[in-house]
């Protein structure tokens, strides 16, 4: 968690208002300074094809990351303004009962951090390699210098309305600047969902357990194993700990539900516009190169949601798993009835969504890239 504050510290869902307020107001304009010279090259190209497309594959990233920034913020305020609801969703350290709980969530915890510091580090990797390519043909120049100048290749589609080579440093140097916080509010949204995932999954691995040790931990005591005292305090513990993931995953859901949804939907177009310029009988290996790292990052994007989603889908229904695996049929008739009711409400998978209409999963991941081939066969056969 100390990480995903690090890198979202911008803006950090509990800052101070007037803070948040400030770092956000000055992330969009960063972002829009992008979007001007992005939007000035749609109209330098004045119908080409080709030309639109390649200024797409920048304009829409900007887009994404005014949704995420947004979508961070102004949820902040309508799902996360109290605090106290927010807190009593989350299991803390002391809520844990045995060293086996709290290996569970010290292994969920780690896992939010490992998936954050290497989505980060890819994330960021992949931006850097983007921009660094326009650097090539002027190291070359210096290098193998030829009887003319190479043609410039800009730090990213726009259009500044000054000469590229003459400023050339000064555009790369706005580009690095904005990109990185550009894409520093897309992780710090991303990492903050991955990280929000991981502790459901972790509410719900505690919870199966103690669903799966409701009799076993009480087998060498004959006086507890027939306790009512006992099962039903149990019972009601781990029910309240599998109604905590059940609110937190709702929570999520309602949290970035239309906004994944938006990102899905820009997410396939920029795929496919990508693919577009990769496969144009012009580009030369060094726009092959910067878009095939583009590519991949999308996709990377895609698949770490999808993974995630995943991960959701398969610990919710795990529970209705770790109730039969235990021996149920040592308890009381009674409270047998009882796991039936959590087991009947652990049939229904929780799962991520974008706008209630596609989950994420790895099934469906694959078919959002089929789905971006056939955008990228569409796109092909109009040029």
């Amino acid at each position: 968690m100390v990480l995903l504050k690090k890198v979202s510290s911008l803006f950090w869902p509990y800052q101070n208002p007037k803070i948040r307020l400030f770092c956000v107001s000055m992330i969009t304009l960063i972002t829009c300074s992008m979007i001007v010279p992005q939007m000035a090259k749609f109209v330098k190209c004045d119908g080409d094809l080709q030309c639109i497309f390649q200024a797409l594959t920048a304009y829409l990233l900007t887009v994404i990351t005014l949704v995420k920034l947004y979508t961070c913020y102004f949820n902040r305020c309508k799902y996360f303004l109290d605090e106290i609801m927010i807190d009593q969703l989350f299991v803390e350290w002391d809520d844990l009962q045995s060293p086996e709980e709290f290996e569970i969530m010290k292994k969920y915890a780690e896992k939010g951090r490992r998936y954050s510091l290497g989505y980060s580090l890819y994330c960021f990797i992949s931006i850097y390699l983007f921009m660094s390519v326009s650097l090539v043909p002027v190291i070359l120049d210096a290098v193998l210098p030829l009887n003319e100048s190479r043609p410039i290749l800009p730090a990213h589609p726009g259009y500044y309305f000054v000469d590229d080579r003459k400023y050339f440093y000064y555009i790369l140097l706005h580009a690095v600047f904005g990109w990185k916080v550009a894409m520093t509010g897309i992780v710090a949204h991303d990492c903050m969902l991955l990280t929000y995932v991981e502790h459901v999954c972790s509410i719900f691995a505690i919870s199966g357990f103690r669903f799966e040790r409701l009799i076993c931990t009480s087998t060498n005591s004959i006086t507890i194993l027939h306790s009512d005292t006992y099962y039903r305090k149990q019972i009601e513990f781990s029910v309240h700990t599998h109604r905590k993931a059940l609110k937190f995953a709702q929570l999520i859901e309602d949290t970035f539900s239309l906004t994944l949804a938006i990102q899905i939907v820009l997410n396939t177009v920029m795929i496919s516009i990508t693919l577009l310029q990769i496969t144009q009988k012009d580009a030369n290996y060094l726009i092959m190169l910067r878009y095939i790292v583009y590519v991949l990052a999308q996709l990377f994007h895609l698949f770490c949601l999808s993974f995630e989603g995943q991960k959701l889908i398969d610990h919710s229904l795990q529970t209705r798993d770790m109730i039969y695996n235990c021996p149920w049929y040592e308890a009381p008739i009674k409270y047998q009835k009882m796991l039936l009711f959590v087991m009947r409400k652990s049939l229904q998978p929780i799962f991520l969504s974008a706008g209630k209409i596609f989950i994420f999963s790895l099934e469906n991941f694959t078919s959002i890239v089929q789905t971006s081939m056939s955008y990228f066969t569409v796109l092909s056969s109009l040029e």
